[in-house]
């Protein structure tokens, strides 16, 4: 048991959300999983709300590891609090802000540089990002980055919601429903030269039938309930949607090869089973 990772879940830097999350995240399974150790450095694509900024910033402080946020603008101060404190009842204060430990930042996005010096990183976690990336259309540019990013043997861990068995979704158009076929994510990452170590079914929910209004974020935590050309949701529909719980998600870890030559290769004929 990795005793600081625990203490890192348990500590007052965590606000009342992010606890009552953890159910539907498992943090500790999902993060050692995903190869986190002491020490490491560590860079989190697109924080966004800051629930795993406020356990991994933190715990990499106290092993001597470095935490590194990638966001879309790293100048823009606003936009860093944004990301990396979520609703405030941490950051208020500079003293809060402080109790999370350094944060270092890098720039992230569509036309972003590299993720910082080439093969620095020990560990690079997308968590839930992947369908804003090929929705967008920089899935490729994003992959390519981490890989470029990372140590021979460096580790991206990867969380996202998960299309199959129940639906084939449109990926670049509408309706976009946040959802993504796992062959697709595998596919992408081996594009560009990583290896699939491992899948878990720690994040699995059987009850997600992912048709919704709103697309995954009917669900928690969004629980969108009205939108622009759709009647809005009948409180009945709402607790309904609200029992689901958070999307049922794959969660895959892969390596980049210790000996690559080439920050991308071509995916062979049989990659995706």
């Amino acid at each position: 048991m990795d005793r600081q990772l625990v203490a890192a879940l348990v500590s007052s830097v965590r606000t009342s959300a992010d606890r009552a999350r953890d159910r539907d995240r498992h943090p500790y399974a999902t993060l050692r999983f995903g190869g986190l150790r002491p020490g490491l450095i560590v860079i989190d694509l697109q924080p966004e709300g800051g629930y795993w900024t406020r356990i991994l910033a933190p715990y990499l402080a106290q092993t001597h590891g470095i935490y590194i946020a990638g966001v879309p603008n790293p100048g823009n101060l606003d936009a860093r609090d944004l990301l990396v404190t979520g609703d405030g009842e941490v950051s208020a204060t500079k003293a809060g802000r402080a109790r999370l430990g350094p944060i270092q930042y890098t720039a992230f996005g569509p036309a972003s540089p590299a993720l910082g010096a080439p093969g620095r990183a020990d560990l690079i976690i997308a968590s839930r990002e992947v369908h804003n990336w090929i929705n967008v259309g920089y899935a490729d540019k994003g992959f390519g980055d981490a890989f470029r990013a990372l140590k021979p043997g460096g580790i991206l861990a990867i969380e996202e919601h998960r299309a199959e068995p129940q639906i084939d979704p449109v990926l670049t158009g509408y309706p976009f429903t946040g959802y993504v076929p796992t062959p697709t994510v595998i596919a992408l990452a081996r594009k560009v030269g990583f290896v699939l170590e491992a899948t878990s079914e720690i994040n699995a929910n059987p009850r997600d039938v992912k048709s919704y209004p709103f697309g995954v974020w009917t669900l928690p935590p969004s629980q969108l309930s009205s939108g622009p050309g759709f009647p809005s949701l009948t409180d009945a529909q709402r607790a309904r949607f609200n029992a689901i719980g958070e999307s049922d998600r794959m969660t895959l870890r892969f390596r980049k090869p210790f000996h690559s030559t080439s920050g991308a290769r071509r995916a062979p004929t049989n990659a995706i089973r």
